[in-house]
């Protein structure tokens, strides 16, 4: 019987922007999760009035990549201060960020250009630390495969 084994501390999260004084880099510390996600839809169908179907083949690689972390983690710290260094910038480096999400265990990931920031995390304040959520927007993502 075979298996497989999956650990988030086999991944790697990079985003760097020409802006930022080093890359910031996600290795499992303060980090709940990293979530990658396509807007683009692929295909569409029209359908004319005698039933026949036309598809379409969409070109596009927009998508969305959301990284939650502690509020109390350097990550969160790091991700707040790009943020606040972009918002003060010229508006044209807004979107000149990179990010490589990578599974070193089995080599799959995601490489995504044209990176920019939807808005702030969204930080709370209670009697118990949580989570920020982070979005980004990137204007390609591809794919890396084993």
């Amino acid at each position: 019987m075979s298996h497989t084994t999956y650990s988030f501390l086999d991944s790697v999260l990079v985003f760097n922007h020409p802006l930022a004084v080093v890359p910031i880099v996600i290795t499992g510390e303060g980090a709940g999760k990293v979530t990658i996600s396509m807007t683009d839809e692929r295909t569409a169908m029209e359908v004319a009035a005698d039933g026949q179907v036309m598809v379409s083949k969409i070109a596009g690689n927009t998508g969305a990549i959301t990284i939650e972390v502690l509020q109390t983690s350097e990550a969160y710290k790091k991700l707040l201060i790009l943020f606040n260094q972009l918002w003060l910038a010229d508006t044209g480096s807004w979107a000149s960020g990179t990010l490589i999400m990578k599974n070193t265990s089995d080599g799959t990931g995601h490489i995504c250009t044209g990176v920019a920031y939807v808005k702030m995390g969204d930080k709370g304040y209670d009697k118990r630390g949580a989570y920020v959520a982070w979005t980004l927007m990137a204007a390609d993502i591809s794919s890396i495969t084993a």
